[in-house]
Protein backbone atom coordinates (compact mmCIF):
# COMPACT_ATOMS: atom_id res chain seq x y z
CA UNK A 1 0.00 0.00 0.00
CA UNK A 2 1.43 3.43 -0.87
CA UNK A 3 1.80 6.05 1.56
CA UNK A 4 -0.09 9.24 2.01
CA UNK A 5 1.38 12.48 2.18
CA UNK A 6 -0.39 15.03 3.79
CA UNK A 7 1.06 18.51 3.67
CA UNK A 8 -0.94 21.19 5.57
CA UNK A 9 -0.08 25.21 4.42
CA UNK A 10 0.98 27.27 7.29
CA UNK A 11 1.43 30.49 4.99
CA UNK A 12 0.24 33.90 6.73
CA UNK A 13 -3.40 33.51 4.75
CA UNK A 14 -3.66 29.91 5.94
CA UNK A 15 -2.18 30.56 8.90
CA UNK A 16 -4.72 33.18 9.89
CA UNK A 17 -7.54 31.62 8.09
CA UNK A 18 -7.57 28.56 10.12
CA UNK A 19 -4.33 25.91 9.42
CA UNK A 20 -3.32 26.60 12.85
CA UNK A 21 -6.27 24.36 14.07
CA UNK A 22 -4.79 21.62 11.75
CA UNK A 23 -2.26 21.09 13.68
CA UNK A 24 -4.48 18.79 15.72
CA UNK A 25 -3.72 16.25 12.90
CA UNK A 26 -0.21 15.65 14.16
CA UNK A 27 -1.88 13.92 16.59
CA UNK A 28 -4.72 12.46 15.36
CA UNK A 29 -3.00 11.03 12.27
CA UNK A 30 -0.16 8.68 13.74
CA UNK A 31 -3.43 7.14 16.37
CA UNK A 32 -5.35 6.57 13.33
CA UNK A 33 -3.16 5.22 10.54
CA UNK A 34 0.23 4.71 12.05
CA UNK A 35 3.24 5.22 9.38
CA UNK A 36 0.85 5.08 6.35
CA UNK A 37 0.45 8.49 6.57
CA UNK A 38 2.95 11.39 6.66
CA UNK A 39 1.92 14.82 7.54
CA UNK A 40 4.22 17.80 7.66
CA UNK A 41 3.86 21.52 7.62
CA UNK A 42 4.70 23.54 4.21
CA UNK A 43 5.55 26.85 4.53
CA UNK A 44 3.31 27.71 1.51
CA UNK A 45 1.14 25.69 -1.38
CA UNK A 46 1.03 28.45 -3.43
CA UNK A 47 -2.45 28.04 -4.40
CA UNK A 48 -3.38 31.52 -3.12
CA UNK A 49 -1.05 33.23 -5.42
CA UNK A 50 -2.29 30.89 -7.96
CA UNK A 51 -6.06 30.92 -7.54
CA UNK A 52 -6.57 34.25 -5.65
CA UNK A 53 -9.20 33.12 -3.41
CA UNK A 54 -7.97 34.04 -0.05
CA UNK A 55 -11.61 33.35 0.97
CA UNK A 56 -11.09 29.46 0.56
CA UNK A 57 -7.87 29.24 2.37
CA UNK A 58 -6.57 27.38 4.44
CA UNK A 59 -5.20 24.44 1.91
CA UNK A 60 -4.10 21.38 2.29
CA UNK A 61 -2.42 18.83 -0.11
CA UNK A 62 -3.28 14.66 0.43
CA UNK A 63 -1.24 13.19 -2.53
CA UNK A 64 -2.13 15.16 -5.14
CA UNK A 65 -5.74 16.49 -4.31
CA UNK A 66 -5.87 20.29 -3.05
CA UNK A 67 -8.52 20.40 -0.55
CA UNK A 68 -9.79 24.04 0.03
CA UNK A 69 -10.98 25.55 3.30
CA UNK A 70 -9.20 22.39 5.06
CA UNK A 71 -10.88 21.10 8.47
CA UNK A 72 -9.61 18.10 9.97
CA UNK A 73 -12.47 16.44 8.80
CA UNK A 74 -12.39 17.32 5.06
CA UNK A 75 -8.30 15.98 5.53
CA UNK A 76 -9.55 12.74 7.49
CA UNK A 77 -12.14 12.14 4.66
CA UNK A 78 -9.50 12.58 2.03
CA UNK A 79 -6.79 10.31 3.76
CA UNK A 80 -9.25 7.76 3.77
CA UNK A 81 -10.15 7.99 0.26
CA UNK A 82 -6.49 7.59 -0.72
CA UNK A 83 -5.87 4.71 1.50
CA UNK A 84 -9.04 2.83 -0.77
Amino acid sequence: MAKVNVKVCLGTTCFVMGSSNLQELMSIVPHKYGKEVHVEGSPCLGMCSSEYEFSKAPYVKVNNEFIKEATVEKVLAAIDKELK
